[in-house]
């Protein structure tokens, strides 16, 4: 464990925004992350994971302790189902293929998400049908005051839709280091109604699919959809999906009968924010090297040196067009830091 000075940051976002850390270190066990909270103030701290679901906008004045926890447990196991942990360093995606090569069904709609396994409660991330939540059975995280472990349950977590306890109000508190899973080894529940997850099975001829095959899909679909961070900038989806009142859902149906919309309960219905960026005219918008990618309106890119700030400019002018268009309030997904 070694602290570094005046480190760029840009290979730790995947928006590849180049700011600097004031401090910069790496704890690969929990008795590091403890030794660093011991000799720095909470308020003097930046945690840092896969830098997947941030967009920074200045230098980091702190000291940015980057989590690197590494390790796959099997806890429990029966006939049905297995409890599977993983720390919070681990890739997010390479542990979905992990459970998938054993057979661990309930992630696989969860497939090519960025990230690491850590930071995936905080968002309660989610894709074609799935949220981490439907699988979730606790995780474990440091007090920064205190130092010590504890445990936090699925109904402690206060899951909510791309929401939790930690970015509320357990913001800053705690640092999560491990997630556990309850997974199905046999009569897997496969999701293949959301997106286009059955069409592609069908056009493949699977008609009895398994969770490799869903899993396939969905990497499918999202390569054809997202682009690799790694080639440029992004950072998935930038904005929430907006929920709105049925009675809002049917005025907009009067100017917009297309408008396509998910039921989230006997109220309320989930509007694709990328379906009203692009009917908004602004995919493949761009300003500088900040833009709205060319095939999915829900990713803002970078295509080589935009700044934070930039991105972040961009995604207000999105916002207030689709507030002045269609009167709905967009909100990032994103942490702007």
């Amino acid at each position: 464990m070694k602290m570094q000075s005046d480190i760029s940051l840009k290979p730790y976002n995947t928006f590849g925004i180049d700011v600097k850390a004031r401090n910069f270190v790496e704890v690969t066990s929990v008795e590091e992350l403890r030794e660093v909270l011991k000799n720095t103030y909470a308020s003097e701290l930046f945690i840092l994971g896969g830098g997947s679901n941030m967009l920074l906008t200045k230098d980091v004045q702190k000291t940015v302790v980057y989590i690197n926890l590494k390790g796959i447990e099997i806890l429990e196991e029966n006939e049905n189902d297995v409890l599977v942990k993983a720390m919070a360093g681990e890739n997010w995606h390479e542990f979905v293929l992990y459970c998938i090569d054993h057979s661990f069904g309930g992630l696989e709609n969860l497939s090519l998400i960025p990230g690491k396994v850590g930071t995936a409660p905080i968002q309660n991330i989610g894709a074609y049908g799935v949220e981490l939540k439907d699988s979730f059975e606790s995780c474990t995280a440091l007090d920064i005051q205190t130092l010590q472990l504890k445990t936090f349950t699925k109904e402690e977590c206060h899951f909510g839709y791309r929401d939790s306890i930690f970015k509320n109000e357990a913001k800053g508190k705690y640092i999560i280091t491990s997630v556990s899973f309850r997974l199905s080894k046999n009569n897997h529940k496969l999701n293949t109604t959301y997106g286009s997850i059955d069409q592609f099975l069908e056009d493949k001829g699977v008609k009895t699919p398994t969770i490799a095959n869903v899993s396939e899909a969905v990497i499918s679909i999202r390569q054809s959809k997202l682009p690799n961070p790694k080639e440029l900038g992004n950072s998935g989806s930038f904005f929430k999906n907006p929920v709105v009142s049925k009675e809002v859902l049917q005025k907009l149906q009067q100017q917009y009968p297309e408008i396509p919309f998910y039921e989230v309960d006997g109220q309320q219905v989930k509007i694709p924010a990328g379906w009203l960026i692009d009917h908004a005219g602004l995919k493949g918008y761009r300003e500088g090297d900040a833009g709205v990618h060319t095939r999915q309106a829900l990713v803002l890119v970078n295509y080589g040196n935009a700044t934070g700030l930039d991105i972040l400019q961009l995604a207000e002018k999105i916002q207030q067009k689709i507030l002045d268009m269609f009167g709905i309030e967009i909100s990032p997904e994103v942490n702007i830091i």
